[in-house]
C-alpha cells in the first residue's frame, strides 16, 4: 500500500489556502488593532480570541454537516469553494477598514464575518485528507498536508517581510499589497483543488468506506476513550503554548529584542522552513517507530527551546537554531496528532471527529491570547516564553498517558 503523493498534494491546496490567511491574521491583525485603533494588549488578545470562540461552534457543526452532505461536488468541496470566496471578499473589505482609525466597530463586524466564513470550511478541508486516504497512510498523508499548509504560511511571511515597512510618521500601514497577494494565493489554490480533485470518484476508488462505516457503529471502548481524552487534553495544552508565541511574537520582538518593520517574520520563516524540511521525514519515521514517540520528541524539543528563548534579551544569530528546533517540534506534533484522533475514532464520521480535534485546539486559542496578553500587559513581555514552556511541559505529561491511536509499520 503506497501513498499517492501527487493527489495528496492537490488535496492539500485547501490547507495551503487556509494557512496563508491565518499567518496574516495571527501576525498583522494584532498590529492593526494596536497601531490603527490604539487598543491595549488585553483587549487585543480578547479580539484575537474571537476566531477561536466562533470555531468552538462552527468547526464541529460544519464538520458534521459536511459528513451528511451529498452533492455533485462531493461532501467537502461545496464548503471549501463557498467559504474561500466569501473569505476573500471580507478580507479585502477589512483591509480598507484597517486604514480608517474611526471605523473600529465596522472593522470588528467585518472581522466577525470573515472569521465565520473561514470557519465554514476548515473542518471540511482537513477532513478531505482522511476521506480519501487509507488509515495506515494517514501520518504520511498528513505530513504532506502540513507541508502544504506551511508553504502557504511561508508565502505570507515572505510577503510580510517584502511588503511591510515602517510607515512614515503620522501615516498608517498600507495593507492592500499584502492582503491582495494572500487573497490571490487563496483563490488560485482552491481553483487548482476544484479542477483537479473529483471527490466523489476518489471516495469510490478508496473502496473501504462501507467497512469503516460499519465498524464505526460500535461504542468506543473505555480504555480507548481514556486515551482520546488525554490526547485531546494534550492538544489543548500544546496549542496553549504555541499559539501564545505566534500571536504575540510580532510585538514581543519589538519590545524585547528591538526588531522593527517586518523583520520579525524572518524568525518565523526559519521555523517554517525547518518544518517544511521535516514533514516528509517525520511522516516516514512515524510510520516506522510510531506516532506517540515522535510527538513526545517534538514536545520535548519545543519545551527546551521555549525555556532557552526566555533568557534571550536581544536578537542574535544563534537564536535561529532555536527556531529550527521549534519548527521541527511543531511539525512532529502536527503530523501525528490529528491522525491519532481519527485512528481512535476509526470508522466513525471523519468530519465529526475532525471538529472535535479542532474544538480542543481552538479552546486553547480562546484562552491563551487573553491570559498571555494579560501577562504581557500587566506583568512583563518576558513572561511569554516561560508561559509557553510551562504548558509544553504539561502537554508532555498528558501525552505519556495516551495508549491508543498509534500505527507502527516497521
Amino acid at each position: 500500500m503506497k501513498l499517492n503523493y501527487k493527489r495528496t498534494v492537490l488535496v492539500g491546496m485547501a490547507f495551503l489556502s487556509i494557512c496563508a490567511f491565518w499567518q496574516f491574521y495571527d501576525n498583522e491583525i494584532p498590529k492593526i488593532l494596536k497601531n490603527t485603533f490604539g487598543l491595549g494588549e488585553t483587549i487585543t488578545g480578547a479580539i484575537m480570541a474571537l476566531d477561536n470562540i466562533l470555531a468552538l461552534f462552527l468547526l464541529p457543526f460544519f464538520g458534521s454537516l459536511s459528513d451528511k452532505t451529498k452533492s455533485g461536488w462531493g461532501k467537502r468541496m461545496p464548503y471549501i469553494v463557498g467559504g474561500t470566496a466569501a473569505s476573500v471578499i471580507f478580507l479585502m473589505i477589512l483591509t480598507w477598514l484597517a486604514g480608517q482609525p474611526t471605523k473600529l466597530v465596522p472593522f470588528i463586524v467585518v472581522l466577525l464575518c470573515l472569521l465565520i466564513s473561514m470557519g465554514t470550511y476548515r473542518s471540511p478541508a482537513v477532513a478531505l485528507m482522511p476521506d480519501v486516504t487509507p488509515a495506515p497512510l494517514r501520518s504520511k498523508a498528513n505530513a504532506v498536508i502540513n507541508l502544504m499548509g506551511t508553504i502557504g504560511g511561508v508565502f505570507t511571511l515572505g510577503m510580510i517581510s517584502l511588503l511591510i515597512k515602517e510607515p512614515e510618521p503620522g501615516k498608517l500601514q498600507n495593507y492592500f499589497p499584502l492582503t491582495g497577494a494572500v487573497a490571490a494565493l487563496m483563490v488560485i489554490a482552491v481553483v487548482i483543488l476544484f479542477l483537479s480533485i473529483n471527490e466523489n470518484e476518489l471516495q469510490v476508488e478508496k473502496g473501504i468506506d462501507e467497512e469503516e462505516a460499519r465498524s464505526g457503529t460500535a461504542e468506543m471502548a473505555p480504555e480507548v476513550r481514556k486515551s482520546m481524552r488525554f490526547l485531546l487534553l494534550s492538544v489543548f495544552l500544546w496549542f496553549t503554548a504555541y499559539n501564545a508565541v505566534t500571536t504575540a511574537f510580532s510585538r514581543y520582538v519589538g519590545e524585547v529584542w528591538g526588531l522593527r518593520d517586518g523583520s520579525y517574520a524572518n524568525c518565523l520563516l526559519i521555523a517554517n522552513a525547518a518544518a517544511i524540511v521535516s514533514y516528509l521525514p517525520i511522516g516516514w519515521i512515524s510510520h516506522k517507530i510510531g506516532r506517540k514517540k515522535v510527538i513526545l520528541t517534538g514536545v520535548t524539543a519545543m519545551g527546551i527551546c521555549f525555556l532557552a528563548a526566555g533568557f534571550v534579551s536581544s536578537y542574535a544569530g544563534w537564536i535561529n537554531a532555536l527556531f529550527v528546533l521549534i519548527g521541527f517540534g511543531w511539525a512532529a506534533i502536527n503530523v501525528n496528532s490529528y491522525p491519532m484522533v481519527v485512528e481512535m475514532a476509526s470508522g466513525s464520521d471523519i468530519g465529526k471527529f475532525t471538529g472535535t480535534y479542532y474544538t480542543f485546539s481552538m479552546a486553547a486559542q480562546v484562552v491563551t491570547p487573553i491570559l498571555s496578553g494579560f501577562l504581557l500587559e500587566y506583568v512583563s513581555y518576558r513572561t511569554l516564553f516561560p508561559y509557553a514552556a510551562f504548558f509544553t511541559i504539561l502537554a508532555f505529561v498528558t501525552m505519556l498517558k495516551v495508549k491508543h491511536g498509534d500505527v507502527i509499520n516497521g
